[in-house]
């Protein structure tokens, strides 16, 4: 009888589940907790007109654009390549199949191709010359390096070629939609070329994914072989809140600029690509950031593992789950606009126990005047362990009745 009264439920139970799977959860309004750093409503101008032919300023915690002008072009991206070869390695190292200390051999091909004797940007290597890799990545990211880069490229893949081959791969994995590379230093060639977009989001992977790599950027001089060179990135002279990222030029790209900047919460990436000359190029990106800054807020809505939500937990010990975010939710939106933001979550229907702390069971969306400008995973925020036999058959007749709120 009881075993009939168990194998009955358990089909009611199943029947209800997948019945409640079967449509999308409704979206679930939530009220936004008070924010006392929001400024009162204020206009929004359009951003300031540049002589830059692609740019774009991105917000790094959501990588929501905030200006651009053919953002998704794709264009000759010279010497910022080196910011991809410096996230390569800065993985490859991570997976442990290159170290620091690694001994590197500079090749004939490294010395001729990048190296003094060419009139392109050069850390001044010794042709069989053995250099820390470390050292090389200062040369590369500091110096602008074109001989560090193919020493590096040819010690972490073999050949410059397959090490191309790997920023590709690389590429793909970070989404980057309008490039392609066939170098590790950036100097012209049909076919290598990448989008004022893609560099942004390249930069906000490299300053998520590897901030101790990223910390080199900010550097401003690096003395190898008795040459003492100046980033040339000279927006680290002038704001103290720019701490990189990288410059580039050639005759077929002007001169480019991938920069950003960190005031208070919000940080912010500028790239410019194709202008005239050194100053234009930093008076730009410099122009974008103080434009995004002054224009933008940035705001904590949520804190990590704090409570966003209660909901019903079927089939649990526990009535109730607590939902929560586990990283901090941080969105940057015009100035003064924090009012209008409305925050929606969507819970899997039934939730069900076991849960275990961390385990993603919906989303959180924020959106502005209609738009998303945030999505993230809820989770739950404890573990929740399964109810007794009585609690789970009562929970599975009641479910018949539940309207799904």
């Amino acid at each position: 009888m009881i075993a009939s009264l168990k194998s009955a439920l358990a089909t009611i139970a199943l029947s209800t589940c997948l019945a409640a799977q079967a449509a999308a959860p409704a979206a679930t309004p939530l009220s936004l907790p008070a924010n006392a750093t929001a400024s009162g409503a204020a206009p929004v101008p359009p951003p300031p007109t540049l002589s830059a032919k692609n740019y774009v300023l991105v917000d790094f915690q959501t990588g929501r654009v905030l200006a651009e002008q053919g953002g998704d072009e794709r264009v000759p991206p010279a010497s910022i390549t080196k910011v991809m070869t410096s996230y390569v390695v800065a993985a490859e190292r991570k997976a442990g199949k290159i170290k620091d200390d690694d001994a590197v051999v500079i090749s004939e091909n490294a010395w001729r191709s990048g190296g003094a004797v060419t009139d392109g940007s050069t850390s001044f290597l010794e042709l069989n010359s053995q250099v820390p890799l470390k050292e090389l990545l200062m040369g590369m990211i500091i110096q602008s390096g074109n001989d560090a880069s193919i020493a590096i490229a040819e010690h972490v893949a073999g050949s410059e070629s397959t090490f191309a081959a790997l920023m590709n791969q690389y590429a793909v994995q970070l989404g980057l939609k309008n490039s392609h590379f066939v170098n590790a230093h950036g100097l012209f060639d049909p076919e290598h070329y990448m989008s004022a977009h893609d560099i942004a989001t390249l930069s906000r992977a490299l300053i998520r994914d590897f901030p101790e790599e990223y910390a080199h950027y900010a550097r401003k001089e690096y003395t190898w072989n008795n040459h003492t060179q100046r980033n040339r990135n000279i927006l680290l002279w002038r704001d103290p809140s720019v701490d990189g990222i990288k410059t580039g030029h050639l005759s077929q790209a002007g001169y480019c600029l991938a920069a950003s900047a960190k005031r208070g919460d919000t940080r912010l990436i500028a790239v410019v690509m194709n202008t005239a000359g050194e100053k234009v190029r930093a008076d730009e990106a410099h122009a974008l950031l103080n434009y995004g800054f002054r224009f933008f807020e940035t705001h904590k809505v949520y804190e990590a593992m704090a409570p966003v939500s209660e909901v019903t937990l079927w089939h649990g010990a526990a009535e109730k789950a607590s939902l929560g975010v586990a990283q901090p939710v941080l969105v940057t939106v015009p100035r003064g606009s924090y009012a209008r933001l409305a925050a929606s979550m969507q819970v899997r229907k039934p939730l069900s126990a076991p849960l275990t702390r961390g385990q993603t069971v919906g989303s959180l969306k924020l959106a502005l005047d209609g738009q998303t400008v945030y999505e993230a995973p809820l989770v739950a925020l404890a573990d929740y362990a399964e109810g007794g036999f009585f609690k789970r058959m009562s929970d599975s007749v009641w479910l018949w009745f539940d309207d799904g709120e």
